[in-house]
Formats: structure tokens, sequence, C-alpha cells
């Protein structure tokens, strides 16, 4: 998701939260995960995926399309031709979901609810600050980590940054507001993220200083990735005691990231439960393993010595490693180096340092 994240306008909160991890631990929750479809659209537990997904509006090479695929998670979007065939090289984050009712002058009046317990953290009411429009984050707690729902493109917000909500609880109704949506591809963008660090401000300050100001705190999406909420919600339904680790053990590592020893990485006491292998317990540096889209899935301490952050592994493809990593890093998969984009995104996991 880095990627796509990073090209998004910068949103903006109307009213913001930026507690640190203590404040926010509330009583830990167990690491069940028991998700609620947010609208009455429930067709894709019926193999319904253009009942259930939003088409995309398509012209690749001056063939016009609007294929419902392009709602879906993952590398649906912005075809390119390679020499290994047609590549999509932008990744969807989250999953758009279709609209089912409407009002005589075709308004979307879907309700929107929250897919489970939580707190709200974040509203945006400004629908020119975000390629979302008007939109929400709800932080939930599983096993005692953070993970971020959000739910994009609403046209009405029923709840205020700080609310308790519980699971199918009414916060929204579905809308249109965000750059480029017309009224006929009402949506709601849903998605379920990791946080990366909660020194996102700083970073931000030092890397993009004369950009526009982030005024969404530490919910910045660049600073949140998202998982595969679609089959997260396909495989509860047929292991409803299933955890969020267990379900991101199966995703497939696409790259490995060395990256120097700091006492600001957060995501092994954000996400304990990625931190992998017997090695020392005082490493030298941290190798950080990833999906194509940029989630981090493992964390292991290495005797490696590096000052700077360094790509050590590219999973084998006659692809450039741009498109295997989501342009973090770039060149053949056997002489990678990151980009600087890339060299941006890893330092945001330890910066200050």
């Amino acid at each position: 998701m880095l990627l796509a994240v990073f090209s998004l306008p910068l949103s903006a909160l109307t009213q913001t939260e930026t507690a640190t991890p203590k404040e926010l631990a509330s009583p830990d929750q167990s690491g069940v995960v028991d998700l609620a479809l947010p609208t009455d659209n429930d067709a894709i537990f019926h193999g319904g995926g253009p009942d259930f997904y939003q088409y995309i509006e398509r012209d690749y090479r001056g063939e016009k399309s609007t294929p419902w695929q392009g709602g879906q998670y993952g590398f649906v979007r912005d075809p390119e031709e390679t020499s290994s065939g047609i590549v999509y090289t932008r990744f969807h984050e989250g999953i758009d979901i279709r609209c089912l009712h409407r009002d005589e002058n075709g308004e979307p009046l879907d309700e929107v609810r929250a897919i489970a317990d939580g707190k709200v953290v974040y509203t945006n009411a400004v629908p020119g600050y975000s390629n979302y429009g008007k939109y929400i984050v709800i932080e939930h707690r599983w096993d005692g980590s953070p993970y971020s729902s959000l739910y994009g493109h609403l046209s009405k917000i029923d709840v205020r940054t700080g609310d308790t909500v519980r699971r199918d609880q009414h916060i929204a109704v579905m809308g249109y507001t965000g750059a480029g949506i017309k009224r006929a591809r009402a949506h709601l963008h849903l998605e379920l993220n990791l946080i990366l660090t909660h020194k996102f401000q700083e970073w931000y300050d030092a890397f993009h200083a004369n950009d526009d100001p982030n005024h969404h705190g530490i919910y910045n999406g660049i600073n949140l990735v998202g998982l595969d909420i679609a089959r997260l919600y396909l495989e509860l339904r047929e292991k409803p005691s299933l955890t969020i680790p267990q379900f991101l053990n199966q995703e497939e590592i696409f790259y490995k990231v060395a990256i120097p020893k700091s006492r600001y990485f957060e995501l092994p006491k954000l996400y304990p439960w990625m931190v992998s292998g017997s090695g020392t317990t005082d490493p030298r540096s941290w190798i950080v393993s990833f999906a194509r889209s940029g989630l981090p899935l493992r964390i292991e301490p290495s005797e490696r010595r590096v000052k700077e952050p360094e790509v050590v592994y590219v999973k084998p493809s006659a692809l450039d490693a741009s498109h295997l990593t989501n342009g973090v890093a770039t060149g053949p998969a056997n002489h990678t180096h990151l980009t600087e984009h890339g060299q941006q995104l890893m330092r945001l996991l330890i910066y200050p340092d």
C-alpha cells in the first residue's frame, strides 16, 4: 500500500487524536477477530464479484472498460506492458463496496456501520482534503495490538473523534466524496490497516517540508498499511477463531530490508507477533520482511552491520524489482537497491535515527 497511499493528496483532519500506544492501550481485547460487513451488501459471501465490488473506469491504450476487479484489494489498477506481459502497477489498499440503496434521484442511501468494536480516532469532514473524501478511522485492539479500519467516500459522518463504537453500530452514510468519483460510482472504500510509527510527524517535517502540511497526524495514509480484508472476511467465515498473525503468516514474502538498530523502531512493540528468530537479544540490525504491497510481515534480529536501510532479498523474477516492491526498490532481482522513495519509507520505521 505504501506507494499508492504515498501518491494520494494529503488528507486533513477536522478532529485528530495523536495519543501514544500507552495512552491508547485500553484493556486488551482477545486475539479473536469478529468482523461484521460495513453495509448491507453481502455478495462477497455468495461469489458475487460484480455485485459486491464497485467497478472502476479504465482507459488502457484507448480501450475503455469498467472492470469490477479494479474494486478489489491488491495490484488491480494501472496495467503496464512489460517483457513478461501485462503487469498491474497500482496497488489498491482496500476494497470498494457497491451501493445497494438509492433514492429517486440516484443518491446513495446505504448505511455504513463499524466492522468491529473500537474507538474513533480520526474523522475528515472536508472532502477536498483527500482522495477518500469524507472518511473515518476506527482503532481496534486485538491481543494488545492496534489495527485501524478506514471508511471512505462518505456523504455523512455520524460519529466524533473519541467515540467508542460497537460492532455493527451506525457510523455514517455512503457517498461519492473524493476526487474523480461520480454519483453512479458511489461506494464505500474499506481498509484494515497496521500503523508504522507514532513519530510520523517528525519524519514528515524532515522529508516533506516543502509539501502540503500534514493535517491528520499519525493517521496519514503513508503511515497506514493495509491487509487483504476481503480474504480475511472469507477465511473468518470458514475459521472464526482465526487471528491476524495467523492470517498474515500465509502472506508471501516478496522482499526483505535490513534496517539499523534503533530505539525508535516501534513495529516490534506494536506487533510483537512479527518478531521471530532465536538470535541475539541485542542485534546489530533488524531484517524486516514485506509483502509485495509493503505490508510488514516478519522481523528478525541480525548480526549484519548496516548504517542505512538496504535491500537484502527480492523474490527472483524477470520483472524489475519496482514491480515486486511497490516502488520501494528497483533494479534486477539479484542486484536491487532502494529507491529514494524506499529509503524514506524505511527511515520512517526508525525515525529520528
